[in-house]
C-alpha cells in the first residue's frame, strides 16, 4: 500500500514509525512531516488545509490510503473532500468530527444516547455565560466549544476564576460550556470505529499541567503512560456498552456514522466512569505509548475502519507499560524561541526499547536537529513495570544535551504510587 500521512507532531511520528512496521506498506508519504518523520517517510511539500493539492497528489501518486492525525483538517472535512474524489481515507467526516469540534454537540449526543457525562449549559453569548456562573457557583469548568489544541478548558476554583475563564476562552461568534466539575480519576480510552463495529484499544493517562506535581499552566500534554491501572478490563467494559457503543449507535442514527479513532477522555469516580470530553483522532502524546504496546499491524487495523470490516479484526498489546516524557521548549505553553539545536540523539538510538518522537523539529544546516515548537520531543520507553518505564526515558533523556528544554520530572507519579501499594 502507498499510504499519505497527514500531519507533523509526535502523534504523526509515532504512526509513521509504526506504520513502517507493516507487513502491507510499499511506501510512505507524510505532510508536512518533521525531522523525525523525515527518517522514514518522504516529505511532501503539501499545504494540507489545501484539499485539491491533497487530491491531486493522491491521484497523481496513486494513494491507497490516506491517514489524517490531527484534529483540524478532521474538523476541516478533509475525508469527505478525499472521499468525493474516491480517496480512502482514516478518519471521520466533517460532521462526525463535531464530536470533538463542537463541545454543545458531545453534550447533545450524550442527552440523545443516555450517556453519562457532567451536567452542562451552553451559551452563545459571554454575559449569559458568566450570569450562569454568578447563580450556580463554583467550582465549575469552562469550556471553549471549538477547537482549542488542548487548551480551551479553564477549571475554576472561584466564581472569579470562573469569570475570567470566560473571557480567556470566549471569542465572539463562537460558544462556550459551563459544566459540573466532575471529581475523581482521569484516564483516555481508546476505540477503533467504522461506523457499526467498535474494538477497544489500549488505555492511558496522560499529565496536562506543565511542572511537576501538576501545577503550572494547562499544556497539550506533558507525558503519559499506558495501560491506565485504574482502567481495569471489567471498567473496560463498562466503557464500551455505556458510553462508546451508545455513541456510535446514535451517530448512526443521525446519518453520521462515525469512523476512526474515538479517544474518550474519561472521569471515573468510585468505580463509575463518565465522559468528559471526545476527541476524533489519537491524543498527542497517548499516541506514542499506545504504538509501542500494539503488536499488531496498525495499517491493517486502519485500512479496515476506512473500509467497514473492523468486526473481523483483533488488536493485542504487549504487557509492558510504555511511558512518554515530553520535552518542551523553555517558555512553553506561552511564549517560547525556536531555533535551538538538539544533539545527542545518537547516544538515544543505541538504547532498547526507547523511541524518540518528534513534535516540533525541523533540520538545521550540516543536518543538526533544531527546536521549532513548543513541544519538541516526546522520549518514549518500554518497562516491565511503570517505575522501570519511567527510569528507562529519563535515563534516555540524561543522554540528551538541550540546555533550551524542560520536562517532567514525575511522568508516571500517580500508577507507580498505585504499583508501590500493591507491593
Amino acid at each position: 500500500m502507498k499510504v499519505l500521512l497527514i500531519g507533523g507532531g509526535g502523534r504523526e511520528h509515532a504512526l509513521a514509525w509504526a506504520i513502517t512496521n507493516s507487513s502491507v506498506l510499499d511506501r510512505l508519504y507524510c505532510a508536512p512531516g518533521n525531522a523525525g518523520i523525515a527518517e522514514l517517510a518522504e516529505i511532501v511539500p503539501l499545504d494540507i488545509t489545501d484539499h485539491g493539492a491533497v487530491i491531486a497528489f493522491c491521484r497523481e501518486t496513486v494513494i491507497d490510503l490516506v491517514v489524517v492525525g490531527p484534529e483540524a483538517p478532521l474538523v476541516a472535512g478533509l475525508v469527505d473532500d478525499l472521499a468525493a474524489a474516491g480517496v480512502r481515507a482514516f478518519g471521520p467526516t466533517k460532521a462526525a468530527a463535531l464530536l470533538e469540534g463542537s463541545k454543545a454537540f458531545t453534550k447533545e449526543i450524550c442527552d440523545a444516547a443516555g450517556i453519562p457525562t457532567a451536567s452542562y449549559a451552553s451559551f452563545a453569548d459571554a454575559d449569559a455565560a458568566k450570569a450562569h456562573i454568578r447563580e450556580h457557583g463554583a467550582p465549575i469548568v469552562v469550556k471553549a466549544d471549538g477547537l482549542a489544541a488542548g487548551k480551551g478548558v479553564v477549571v475554576a476554583s472561584t466564581v472569579g476564576e470562573a469569570l475570567e475563564g470566560i473571557d480567556q476562552v470566549f471569542a465572539p461568534g463562537s460558544a462556550l460550556v459551563i459544566e459540573e466539575l466532575l471529581t475523581g480519576e482521569e484516564a483516555s480510552f481508546f476505540a477503533l470505529c467504522d461506523g457499526e463495529t467498535a474494538l477497544p484499544l489500549a488505555t492511558a493517562q496522560d499529565h496536562k499541567r506543565a511542572f511537576d506535581h501538576d501545577t503550572g499552566p494547562n499544556t497539550g500534554g506533558m507525558g503519559a503512560y499506558s495501560p491506565a491501572p485504574i482502567l481495569t478490563p471489567a471498567l473496560c467494559n463498562t466503557v464500551m456498552e455505556t458510553i462508546i457503543q451508545p455513541t456510535l449507535k446514535e451517530m448512526n442514527r443521525r446519518g453520521t456514522p462515525f469512523k476512526g479513532v474515538l479517544y474518550a477522555g474519561l472521569m471515573i469516580d468510585q468505580g463509575v466512569p463518565r465522559l468528559l470530553e471526545y476527541n476524533v483522532r489519537f491524543g498527542d502524546p497517548e499516541c506514542q505509548v499506545l504504538m509501542l504496546r500494539l503488536k499488531d499491524d496498525i495499517l491493517l487495523l486502519m485500512r479496515a475502519a476506512a473500509d467497514g470490516t473492523l468486526s473481523t479484526m483483533s488488536a493485542r498489546w504487549y504487557d509492558e507499560t510504555a511511558l512518554t516524557v515530553v520535552m518542551a521548549t523553555r517558555g512553553y505553553p506561552g511564549a517560547y524561541e525556536r531555533g535551538s539545536e538538539i544533539a545527542g540523539l545518537e547516544n538515544v538510538s543505541e538504547m532498547e526499547d526507547v523511541e524518540v518522537f518528534h513534535a516540533g523539529t525541523t533540520r538545521g544546516d550540516n543536518d543538526r536537529v533544531l527546536a521549532n515548537g513548543g513541544r519538541v520531543l516526546a522520549v518514549t520507553a518500554l518497562g516491565p513495570s511503570v517505575r522501570q518505564a519511567q527510569a528507562h526515558a529519563y535515563e534516555a533523556i540524561a543522554r540528551l544535551d538541550w540546555p533550551e528544554g524542560y520536562y517532567r520530572r514525575d511522568i508516571g507519579w500517580r500508577a507507580i504510587a498505585a504499583e508501590e501499594d500493591t507491593t
